[in-house]
C-alpha cells in the first residue's frame, strides 16, 4: 500500500504543484479550472454517500441514540448536497450573466514589463 502511494504521488505531485508547463497566467488558470472541475463531482458524490450511509444506519438502528446519530448524518448529507449544488448554480448564473465563459488569451492578462536596470 505504501509503495503504491509513493509511486502514485510521483506522478500526481507535479500536476498538483502545477509544475508541468505553466508558462503564463492563462495556462495557470486553465490548469486550476481543470483541477476544480475534477474535484467538484467527487465532493458532491461524497455528500451523497454520507446521505445514503445515514439512511442505512437509520434503517438498521435499534435504539434511539443510534437513530439520533443517523438522523444527524442524514441532515449533514442533505445540507452538504444543498450547499454544493446551490453554490454551483450561483456560479453558473454569474458566469452566464457576465459572459465569463470565454478562455483567457495571453493578451487579455495584464503583464509586468521586465526590469531593465538603472
Amino acid at each position: 500500500m505504501k509503495k503504491a502511494f509513493i509511486a502514485l504521488s510521483a506522478f500526481a505531485l507535479p500536476a498538483l504543484a502545477l509544475a508541468q508547463g505553466v508558462r503564463d497566467a492563462s495556462t495557470l488558470f486553465n490548469k486550476v479550472t481543470n483541477i476544480l472541475n475534477a474535484i467538484i463531482p467527487i465532493v458532491i458524490s461524497l455528500a451523497v454517500v454520507v446521505f445514503i450511509i445515514g439512511i442505512f444506519r437509520y434503517v438498521i438502528a435499534g435504539d434511539e441514540e443510534s437513530k439520533g446519530n443517523a438522523k444527524s448524518l442524514i441532515l449533514y448529507g442533505v445540507i452538504g448536497i444543498f450547499v454544493m449544488i446551490s453554490v454551483y448554480g450561483l456560479v453558473r448564473i454569474l458566469v452566464n450573466t457576465f459572459g465569463l465563459e470565454k478562455q483567457l488569451q495571453n493578451e487579455d492578462v495584464p503583464q509586468v514589463l521586465p526590469f531593465r536596470g538603472v
